[in-house]
């Protein structure tokens, strides 16, 4: 991870964290006041957000805090265990606290989550991935922690690929005109990507040329008779399913034989991973 790329968010939720000061703090200890702390993992998962963590209380103590032990990004944790054991100044540490957890958790989480899609689809020709259904300005590292999970990376934003959605098939008047647009107006080199919802669309999306058909909120059924069309084909078309896929039938979508699984869960909507701070 490149620090640097996301000292800006760091420095922007401690500024949002601890505003003109922690009153509290402040209040009950001098600022020559120094101890060890640890953070520990309240359950088993995965760990992601170290060197983030990190970076806020080197932020927070200008760079004086001195860290004894770490485990690293994609380390395996258990319930009260040790991640990041440091000493410094209390005022520095208590300050940093709430947003090197927040961080921790949110990642870990996402990379806890990630890895039991990954698991559940072992054995299979199929990769787990993301969408950009992230929160706003967090991104980066949110995709690095599913990336750490085992899961691919999608589009990081509009301008890194061309993928035709329901909103530009409406405007353009079907999924062969979209694609057909796309091909004409963009350089030959990007590949094209088209949402497609029924096997009627897909057989416009393959007439018009595209590269990769994602296959969006088909059943079984549907999807099984999609892939046979697609493979069926002279040049090879990959095979994205999206849209209504969860932990209890990923494997089901997984054993159609597409390419790639989509899954928005991974970043919106996945629960966070319990550490908590103890000063020592």
């Amino acid at each position: 991870m490149n620090l640097s790329s996301v000292r800006p968010l760091i420095r922007s939720a401690l500024d949002e964290d601890v505003g003109r000061g922690d009153i509290t703090s402040e209040a009950l200890f001098s600022s020559s006041l120094k101890r060890g702390a640890q953070i520990v993992a309240k359950e088993e998962g995965l760990l992601v957000g170290v060197e983030v963590a990190k970076e806020v209380f080197r932020l927070t103590s200008s760079g004086r805090v001195k860290f004894a032990h770490s485990l690293e990004d994609g380390d395996l944790v258990g319930e009260d265990r040790p991640v990041l054991i440091m000493e410094g100044s209390v005022l520095a540490i208590l300050r940093g606290e709430r947003v090197a957890l927040n961080f921790l958790s949110r990642l870990s989480g996402i990379a806890t989550l990630t890895r039991r899609y990954v698991d559940l689809v072992k054995g299979l020709e199929v990769r787990i991935m993301d969408t950009r259904k992230t929160s706003p300005n967090l991104r980066v590292l949110e995709k690095y922690a599913v990336k750490t999970g085992g899961g691919l990376n999608h589009r990081f934003g509009l301008d890194d690929g061309v993928l035709i959605k329901d909103n530009h098939i409406k405007i353009c008047g079907g999924v062969g005109e979209a694609v057909r647009r796309a091909r004409e107006r963009l350089s030959p080199l990007l590949k094209i990507e088209v949402e497609v919802e029924n096997l009627a669309q897909l057989e416009e999306a393959i007439d018009a040329g595209a590269d990769i058909v994602m296959l969006d909120n088909m059943e079984k059924g549907k999807m099984q008779e999609a892939v046979r069309r697609v493979r069926s084909q002279e040049r090879h078309i990959l095979i994205e399913a999206s849209g209504g896929i969860n932990l209890q039938n990923v494997r089901e979508a997984a054993e159609t034989g597409v390419d790639f699984i989509s899954v928005g869960g991974l970043t919106h909507s996945t629960m966070s991973l319990n550490f908590a701070l103890e000063m020592m």
